[in-house]
């Protein structure tokens, strides 16, 4: 008979080590609306997966994907603000 081993104990003996850091928790809010926005388009495009999508259900992917996108163009706006010397965009 061939045991089944778990090395939770290995993968979880430097947990206290491993906790993000401030600014990877800065990083993870700034990004907090493009992570919600993906989840939205996840979320409409996986209730068509079992049928054949009506028009409703294309307007809420197509909504989805731009706010979704909306979402991304904000994020690199507002990275490229902060990276450029002196404030200016």
């Amino acid at each position: 008979m061939n045991h089944v081993v778990t090395l939770q104990d290995a993968v979880t003996a430097f947990a206290d080590f491993m906790e993000p850091t401030n600014a990877e928790l800065d990083d993870i809010d700034r990004e907090m609306p493009v992570i919600l926005a993906d989840v939205d388009l996840l979320d409409a495009q996986i209730t068509t997966l079992d049928r054949v999508p009506s028009e409703f259900d294309m307007r809420r992917i197509r909504r989805a994907r731009r706010r979704a996108l909306a979402a991304r163009v904000a994020l690199l706006n507002q990275t490229a603000r902060a990276s450029l010397p002196g404030g200016a965009a």
